[in-house]
């Protein structure tokens, strides 16, 4: 039984919830280490890689679940740096 998660419900949007992208409340040294954090070039190298295949329609199902969280961590990340570059901008044009 293949069971899946309404929107709400996955990881990335309790994430989104707990991280709170739309306030720009960091700390101008935090956003600054946030805005530091990527993926090892070993990860982008397999992440090309599955995305290749995918696109060949030849991913494993480990493969695919694999390449699945690659890309729900560069969501995270990406709204993690987001949040970072809003409370960059804010601290220097305070409202």
């Amino acid at each position: 039984m293949d069971t899946t998660l309404s929107p709400g419900k996955t990881a990335s949007a309790i994430w989104s919830r707990v991280v709170k992208p739309e306030q720009a409340d960091l700390s101008p040294e935090a956003a600054r280490a946030i805005l530091k954090l990527d993926f090892a070039a070993e990860d982008l190298r397999r992440a090309d890689e599955l995305s290749e295949k995918a696109q060949r329609g030849a991913l494993a199902p480990e493969e695919r679940a694999e390449l699945e969280e690659l890309i729900r961590v560069g969501h995270e990340l990406a709204v993690l740096q987001s949040k970072a570059r809003m409370s960059l901008k804010a601290v220097k044009s305070p409202q």
